[in-house]
């Protein structure tokens, strides 16, 4: 009887500190969205975001960060299109033809390694590869740099959903004579609303990093004109515009980040709505 008031105790008091954890999380959240909010919001317009920066942009004068959004969305697009050619087939080849093995688990202690790596190493080993190949900052520079730091985010997410499909799926469709080439299709299908999540959580990660950019895709005021050409992105607009010593500037970098906060909640909400969703229509 004691046993069972003590459990009892215990899982209640785990309950209520979970819930705590929770509500802590929430509310911090909450205040860094009103915090960023309550400074960016006076600045933010439609001349702002329609618009790249003009003359004397950075002493207060007109112009907006319109070629740092479009910026951010192709560096965003083209690394996790990169990942996505590398993780998916690694992923699919470690769950049909070596799982269980070694080589798998060897894989997956490497893509742990490499998410644990801070981006600014990968940042850094983009500009010596630059250098070593004779490239200037660029566009697809900071493709390949920031691929690196979204590639083990993609993968280990869409690997562990890949682990959830149902065992008996496996045995079904090798049990009807599919060859193991067929069970890709089959396993990608299954899969394929977890699959867009992964894809969705690596573009919003990529989408507001800024360290593994720095010195690859440079910033430049204005569009993206080609690969081969410099770049300019959110988080970095954000950067320069707080380091100017005029109060103007400093609130659009409120503003800036305000609108790179709604792009990464965007991102992450649709994530949510491609597994509540669409995860009804797969096999439990």
């Amino acid at each position: 009887m004691k046993r069972t008031q003590l459990r009892k105790v215990k899982d209640r008091f785990f309950t209520w500190l979970m819930r705590f954890f929770l509500v802590t999380a929430a509310a911090l959240l909450g205040l860094i969205l009103l915090g960023i909010a309550w400074r960016g919001v006076g600045a933010l317009s439609w001349e702002m975001v329609s618009q790249s920066p003009q003359g004397g942009f950075y002493l207060g004068k007109g112009g907006g960060i319109l070629n740092a959004i479009v910026g951010s969305l192709y560096l965003a697009l083209g690394a996790t299109t990169l990942a996505s050619l590398i993780a998916i087939p690694v992923v699919l080849y470690m769950h049909v033809y070596a799982r269980g093995g070694r080589l798998a688990n060897n894989v997956r202690l490497t893509l742990d390694i490499m998410w644990g790596i801070p981006s600014i190493v990968y940042g850094a080993f983009g500009f010596s590869l630059m250098i070593f190949l004779g490239l200037r900052a660029s566009l697809l520079a900071g493709i390949i740099a920031l691929a690196l730091v979204v590639l083990p985010i993609l993968a280990r997410t869409f690997d562990e959903i890949v682990s959830m499909a149902p065992r008996h799926l496996r045995e079904t469709a090798l049990a009807l004579g599919t060859t193991r080439l067929e069970f890709l299709g089959v396993l990608l299908r299954q899969t394929a609303p977890g699959l867009l999540t992964a894809i969705l959580l690596a573009f919003g990660r990529g989408i507001g990093d800024a360290a593994s950019v720095l010195f690859t895709a440079g910033y430049t005021d204005n569009m993206p004109e080609s690969l081969l050409r410099p770049v300019a992105s959110l988080p970095l607009a954000v950067f320069f515009q707080l380091s100017t010593p005029f109060p103007e500037v400093q609130a659009r970098a409120y503003a800036s980040a305000l609108v790179l906060t709604i792009l990464v909640l965007a991102i992450s909400l649709l994530a949510h709505f491609s597994m509540t969703r669409l995860g009804r229509h797969v096999i439990r």
